[in-house]
């Protein structure tokens, strides 16, 4: 069994209330508006369109609490949080491994609050065995990056440090990532289901792709801290994503919202489909939240 999740002692400061010129009309609650970035906000090129931009920034000048929920780490994020003019406020990183309170009063502009952390070594052994030709990654209690073969992808947002296997054993994780080039994802699928593994939260993405956090860690635990900590009804959250670790966050918000190319496994979860990032799904959705 790996270690529970461990929480990064922080101090973080109290929420920021909504400047005067954001502050929505008298009686209108101000929902808590969570945010997938990849195949939601921006397409599968990256890039996000004119439409879901003026959307989101719409919507945080309106007031709303709106986030980031993303399995991007912190550094991949923060341009897509730049990009939306989002200044104040939280953001969820790394399936919920990492969350950030936001803030024009530092330097950098944010500081991470959260960070949850397991010891990944036993699934590195039960996957090492099981796909021994994959290529693995780790994000580390400090926010670097080391991977084998070297591994980098977009997602991560610096560049991987190559180490061997016996190193990552030895890395205290905030998120793994494992990656098979020759196995279908039918293949890699079965393999990972088959190894059975304990003690951690994982999912599987489009391709022979497998994110592992620790115990308990969805988007959806980092949110809904959040949620607690803002003090927002259950049912003025909404939620948008299109992926399996979407799942937990789509069926925890009061109103779930999957994208229109979500696998079917998504969208049974959802309240409700909206259309495909390449029709700017997640554009009608916000500006759904103007009227």
């Amino acid at each position: 069994m790996l270690n529970d999740p461990q929480k990064t002692p922080s101090t973080p400061g109290r929420a920021s209330a909504p400047s005067p010129s954001t502050v929505l009309p008298s009686g209108e609650q101000r929902k808590m508006v969570c945010l997938d970035v990849d195949g939601t906000l921006v397409d599968h090129d990256g890039h996000m369109s004119e439409a879901v931009r003026s959307a989101a920034r719409d919507v945080v000048a309106a007031g709303h609490h709106v986030m980031i929920a993303t399995g991007r780490s912190l550094q991949a994020t923060l341009p897509i949080i730049e990009t939306i003019r989002l200044r104040n406020g939280f953001s969820v990183c790394c399936n919920g491994g990492v969350t950030i309170q936001l803030t024009d009063q530092l330097e950098e502009g944010y500081e991470v609050i959260d960070r949850r952390t397991f010891d990944p070594a036993p699934v590195l052994e039960q996957l090492r065995h099981r796909l021994p030709s994959a290529k693995y990654a780790i994000e580390d209690d400090a926010g670097n990056f080391l991977s084998t073969e070297r591994f980098q992808d977009m997602s991560f947002g610096v560049q991987a440090r190559g180490v061997s296997f016996d190193e990552l054993l030895n890395t205290t994780a905030v998120r793994l990532v494992v990656f098979s080039t020759d196995a279908s994802t039918e293949s890699f699928s079965e393999a990972v289901e088959a190894i059975g593994l304990q003690g951690v939260t994982y999912s599987v993405g489009w391709s022979a792709w497998l994110d592992v956090a620790a115990a308990g860690v969805t988007k959806a635990s980092g949110l809904e801290a959040l949620r607690a900590r803002l003090g927002v009804s259950l049912d003025d959250t909404v939620a948008i994503g299109d992926g399996y670790n979407d799942v937990e966050m789509l069926a925890w918000a009061g109103r779930g919202v999957a994208m229109g190319q979500a696998p079917d496994d998504v969208k049974r979860i959802a309240d409700e489909v909206t259309e495909d990032v390449y029709d700017d799904g997640a554009a009608l959705v916000l500006r759904s939240l103007l009227r």
